[in-house]
């Protein structure tokens, strides 16, 4: 299905998806087509996220997630740790891209409570994410390269980041529409 949605040229891709994920859904699969990729996510709820932030996200921030989608949906060899730092890497990049400076999210995101009036629980909430991902049992760590991650992990990390992308580009497309 992934193959035929990416090179049928006599139809529109998204005609097929949808169609796809129309009989997906009525034959209770576990399957849904997500970002041109077939992944076990079947969610309403977690599609849409998921969806609208590789739709509206800005260029680095959907590169980062569809890698993260790709990762965690490869069939063969899923690659949960790195599908994790990926969904984490695309929070970083908006709120660099939204405070205008670089830096690691843990730094950036007291910024971006300012920029877009974040609440402090949810600048803490995703600095604790990034803390996940640096702190020495992290993702980056080796000492996790033992350690099992699963599937659950791994689609937690993307549909949370997903959100949090979808909310602080809400945000900010506010403060556009309504300057102090």
């Amino acid at each position: 299905m992934e193959f035929v949605s990416q090179n049928f040229p006599y139809r529109p891709a998204e005609s097929f998806v949808s169609a796809c994920n129309d009989t997906l859904t009525r034959e209770v699969s576990a399957y849904r087509f997500v970002g041109g990729v077939i992944t076990p996510i079947s969610n309403e709820a977690e599609i849409s996220e998921i969806g609208e932030a590789l739709d509206r996200g800005r260029s680095p921030v959907r590169t980062h997630l569809a890698r993260a989608l790709e990762m965690l949906s490869d069939r063969k060899s899923p690659d949960y740790r790195n599908s994790i730092k990926e969904s984490i890497s695309a929070v970083e990049s908006l709120v660099a891209a939204v405070v205008g400076e670089k830096g690691t999210l843990g730094q950036l995101v007291k910024k971006l409570e300012d920029e877009i009036g974040l609440h402090p629980a949810l600048r803490t909430a995703f600095s604790n994410l990034y803390g996940y991902k640096s702190d020495e049992d992290g993702i980056r760590h080796a000492l996790l390269e033992s350690r099992d991650l699963a599937f659950e992990d791994a689609k937690f990390f993307l549909v949370v980041c997903s959100a949090f992308v979808n909310f602080v580009e809400s945000k900010v497309a506010g403060c556009k529409a309504n300057p102090d």
